[in-house]
């Protein structure tokens, strides 16, 4: 999820593939072409839903922390061979080792918990559901970081939570395991998410990506013995085990790529197109149409989404023009 509304790399799904890699844009010197900005997001939140929906299909014939592994495996295993000769040692230095550690571990328990809930689930309502993790940490970050809430806050994380609700209402047929994992999926988001904001100010993006990678690789590769069970993959399977990787670094790394082009504030909202890319992949590889009900749950959860981005990048200008006008 998979993927979020934040200068930072989805996780999972976004989050997962929306899932928080603090990028401040153009920080190398690039131009500022918010267009190409867009376009680079737009692709890499489509890798991230392609990522989302191989890991669906692979559940139904697979286990899921066997799912995971080979998805973390090669993704490190592409970023030690494209980036190592260039970046060195530069991959692995940070200035707050634990909890960097404690990001990256947190980000293992998204993976396995966003796994088990799209095993269970559409594609496009467990997105839904993932999204509610933004929203959640605009409240956190209040008490946490200081940060003003202010009543469109309050009303953009309320408005969340009830499209959520509308998402797993009784009677939407979704399974209760399947939610609840999607949950432990949002909690992690958050811990992950709070990290990456506070580790953005001291560490360097590159060695937050690799840590993350390094430490799932481990994590789900040291489990391999016990998961690596039932038939041998076909060709075509393990095509797809293998694009789990490229999906994850290609969409990363045009993540990455975006936010050099772009600020934040003009991104974030960009990033609930993925609950369009949710859609269209559910039901075009799955058949799956989600009802009425979850559309419109799922639009609350957008719009919440996007009016908190927005008022986050009202609040960024806000203060950008007070440090000016003091200068």
């Amino acid at each position: 999820m998979n993927n979020l509304p934040s200068n930072s790399d989805s996780p999972e799904s976004g989050i997962l593939g929306a899932a928080a890699e603090p990028l401040p844009a153009s920080g190398d010197g690039a131009p500022v072409r918010p267009f190409r900005g867009v376009l680079l997001l737009l692709g890499a939140l489509f890798f991230f839903a392609c990522m989302d929906a191989t890991t669906k299909y692979l559940a139904a014939h697979y286990n899921v922390p066997l799912i995971v592994a080979i998805r973390y495996i090669v993704n490190c295993a592409l970023m030690i061979v494209l980036l190592a000769p260039s970046q060195g040692m530069q991959l692995m230095r940070t200035q707050r080792t634990g909890l960097v550690m404690v990001r990256a571990l947190s980000l293992v328990a998204i993976s396995l918990s966003f796994g088990f809930a799209l095993q269970r689930m559409p594609v496009p309502e467990t997105t839904a559901i993932i999204f509610l993790a933004p929203l959640l940490v605009v409240l956190v970050a209040g008490p946490i970081l200081k940060e003003r809430i202010g009543a469109i806050g309050w009303a953009a994380a309320l408005g969340g939570f009830a499209g959520v609700l509308l998402v797993v209402r009784p009677g939407s047929g979704l399974d209760i395991l399947g939610v609840a994992f999607a949950m432990m999926a949002v909690a992690g988001n958050v811990i992950y998410q709070l990290l990456s904001r506070i580790l953005g100010r001291s560490e360097r993006t590159i060695a937050l990506l690799f840590y993350s990678t390094l430490t799932g690789s481990i994590c789900f590769g040291l489990a391999l013995p016990w998961f690596w069970t039932g038939e041998a993959p076909t060709l075509w399977q393990t095509v797809l085990f293998i694009s789990l990787g490229v999906n994850g670094g290609i969409g990363h790394y045009l993540f990455t790529s975006a936010f050099r082009h772009a600020p934040a504030s003009t991104l974030a909202p960009v990033t609930y197109v993925q609950l369009l890319w949710a859609l269209l992949l559910g039901w075009t590889v799955f058949g799956h149409a989600p009802d009425l009900l979850t559309l419109v749950g799922m639009m609350v959860i957008a719009t919440s989404g996007v009016v908190m981005a927005l008022r986050s990048r009202r609040a960024a200008l806000q203060s950008a023009a007070r440090i000016h006008r003091d200068s």
